[in-house]
Order: structure tokens, then sequence, then C-alpha cells
């Protein structure tokens, strides 16, 4: 009865633990943590109103990510993003997601696709109503849910480790802007061609989208 007890302990600390991790996840994005910045582990557990311990470990997982690094007696540094590093993953996505989205067009039924489409209209309605967590959300469930669809889980492993090295550091500004309107609506518009079996149509489609964010960033900076 012991060992339960403590796995339960276990099982919801580390439930924690993902959820103070993304939720700094969603704060670097946002802006809110900014590249450059110390943060100490006890100032953002009072923000978050839990304990530092959890903050602490989830800063230990984002280190292996290369989000922060620790700095000594401090806390963690989040890094910074070069527009090196932007195009670097950006060309990388783009050799892994283009094809995949044509084989995707060629094999998924359209049942499976159609179930893409309440995910593809919430990206168009959060970024309408400016919930940018919302929005984050959304799209990196429509991306990686799609990729799925080719059966490969370390091909979605490796696109969503890519996702959480480009952060969106001026993504809030841009918001206020509408400018992740037009981007938000180019996910109903793949859905679309791909439902159309139009796979050289949705390849392009999805090298557009990713030329777009990555012009997002640089509007960002």
């Amino acid at each position: 009865m012991g060992h339960l007890k403590q796995r339960t302990l276990v099982t919801a600390r580390e439930r924690l633990r993902d959820q103070v991790a993304h939720a700094l996840r969603a704060a670097m994005i946002s802006g809110e943590l900014r590249p450059g910045e110390v943060y100490s582990a006890p100032g953002l557990a009072e923000d978050f109103g839990v304990s530092a311990t959890p903050v602490r470990e989830a800063m230990l997982d984002l280190t292996r990510e290369g989000l922060v690094e620790p700095v000594r007696n401090k806390g963690f540094r989040v890094t910074e993003v070069t527009e090196k590093d932007l195009d670097q993953y950006t060309e990388i996505r783009a050799l892994i997601e283009i094809p995949t989205v044509g084989q995707v067009t060629r094999t998924a039924t359209r049942e499976e696709l159609e179930a893409l489409r309440p995910v593809a209209e919430e990206i168009v309605r959060a970024a309408r109503e400016h919930d940018l967590i919302g929005y984050l959300e959304a799209d990196r469930q429509f991306h990686l849910s799609l990729l799925a669809l080719s059966g490969n889980d370390r091909l979605v492993e490796t696109v969503g480790d890519l996702r959480k090295r480009t952060r969106l550091y001026g993504l809030s500004t841009l918001d206020e802007r509408d400018r992740l309107i037009p981007s938000a609506e180019e996910h109903l518009e793949l859905l679309e061609l791909m439902l159309a079996g139009d796979a050289e149509g949705a390849e392009a489609c999805m090298r557009r989208h990713l030329g777009h964010v990555r012009s997002l960033w640089a509007k960002a900076e």
C-alpha cells in the first residue's frame, strides 16, 4: 500500500513539473521571459504559486532542450536564438515537413484529414481573438498531428523539438498588429488542398507557410 501511495505522489509531482515546463515555454514564446535574462527558481515559483522544486526540475528539462542555461548561484538564463539558428531550424523543418505533407496527402483518409479541421479553425479563432497561448497550442497540435499521419514517430519527435527551439520572442507585438491571422489561415488552405488530393499544391502551401513563419520571426526581431 505504501508503494502505491509513493507512486501516486511521484506521478503528481511529475505532472506539476510538466505543467511548469509548459508554462515556461509559453512565457518564452510570448516574450514574458526574455533571452539573455537570468531568472531564479524561487522568483518564478512565486509567480506560478508553487514551490521552487518543480520550477528547478522544469528548468533542468528546458536546459536539456537548449532553451535555458544554468547560471551558478543565480538561476537560469534564457538562451538567445540567432538569425542563423532560425534559418537552419527552418531549413530542417522544410526538409522534413514539405515532403511529408505530400506523402500524407496521398495516403491519409478523408476522415483522418477532416479530424484536423477543428484544430485548424481553432488556430484562426485564437489569432483573431488575440488568444496567444491558445494560438500556440493549436498550431503545435495541428502540425504534429498532421505529421503523425505519416506513421513516423521519430519524425514527429524531431519536429516537436525544433518547434520548442524556435521561439517567437516578439509574438505578442505581432499579435497586437494582427499579423498572425494570415499565417493562421494558411492552415485551413493547406487542409483544403490535402482534402482535394493536391499533393503538389499542399507541398507548395507548406513551403510558403514555413517561409511566412520565418518572416514573422524576422519582424518580431
